[in-house]
């Protein structure tokens, strides 16, 4: 990973060099209007630049639908198209560390997770895993799936239309009047999960530890293993998962895709059912971040209508 990662950053070197930078956000090399490029580094993000922006910008996360954006490292063409996007927005909390590696426009980066630093959660554990095609990764630093909470997510949103107001003042009316409805989006969706949540109490495994500040805005009872969708666990991570039932006895397991049958099975065989609750951080097959949160907050309902 570290050599993919310094072949982009000297590849990137050269691409800067050698490529004209947009003159400003709305004008091309020949001072004509053009639309707003946007490239995120989640879709999340890209979610909610559309749903403010609409037709007056174009947005995009490059990124391939079955890598986590979280470790996804761009190639040369997309890392010269983030290059020379006129805003990039970043999600913060440690998130897509490659940012940190390649030479990137300040001036157009924004860090949409700056307007709560102060409510970050700090991670204890810094376990390092191996799974799917964004290889060997550590969990540890700093939760980033922000989004998860949705007054975390309200507040990424308006970052993100200060920033389009910026670079498009035609468009400030606009963005704002398209934000203040995917507050309420938002808003209905924290009320949703908060009601459906309310019992609480239950004690539940997540299967990867990405569900901090879900678990934290809802006041969920939760301890964190790492599982993956589709892979069999060992015979070390079935011990490991014994001995949390042991003084967290769980009755269900929520993970971030569907699990393959074999591990459904053997987890009722301990008592534990199985449950997907989506972090949505690629593009969904269908729906778009909302849609998908719903279908969380709905299975959600099968977890805490069994509270005894």
């Amino acid at each position: 990973m570290q050599k993919v990662i310094a072949i982009i950053i000297g590849c990137a070197v050269v691409a800067t060099s050698c490529s004209k930078q947009p003159e400003s956000a709305n004008a091309d090399g020949d001072g004509e209007a053009r639309t707003p490029v946007i490239y995120t580094v989640n879709y999340p993000l890209q979610y909610f630049a559309e749903r403010i922006g609409g037709d007056r910008i174009e947005v995009s996360y490059p990124g391939p639908t079955d890598e986590d954006p979280a470790y996804w490292v761009p190639g040369v063409d997309d890392l010269s198209a983030y290059q020379q996007a006129n805003l990039i927005l970043l999600n913060g909390a440690g998130y897509a560390k490659w940012i940190d590696k390649v030479s990137l426009p300040a001036s157009r980066m924004i860090h949409t997770g700056r307007a709560f630093d102060d409510e970050l959660i700090e991670l204890d554990s810094h376990a390092t895993h191996s799974h799917g095609p964004s290889g060997e990764h550590a969990h540890g630093g700093v939760a980033f799936t922000t989004w998860l909470d949705p007054q975390l997510a309200g507040k990424q949103a308006r970052v993100v239309a200060s920033a389009l107001g910026r670079i498009d003042p035609e468009g400030v009316a606009l963005f704002n009047a398209r934000l203040k409805e995917l507050a309420q989006d938002l808003a209905g969706l924290d009320t949703q999960l908060a009601k459906i949540t309310s019992a609480g109490a239950q004690p539940v495994i997540f299967s990867h530890p990405v569900y901090q500040y879900l678990a934290r805005r809802y006041r969920l009872n939760g301890r964190s293993v790492h599982w993956e969708p589709g892979l069999v666990p060992t015979e070390d991570q079935w011990t490991e998962l014994k001995a949390i039932l042991g003084d967290h006895p769980a009755r269900w397991m929520i993970w971030e895709g569907e699990p393959i049958p074999e591990t459904v099975e053997k987890l009722k065989t301990l008592g534990v059912a199985s449950v997907v609750f989506s972090p949505c951080g690629t593009p969904p097959d269908d729906g778009d971040y909302l849609t998908v949160m719903h279908r969380n907050a709905h299975a959600l309902r099968k977890v805490f209508a069994s509270q005894p």
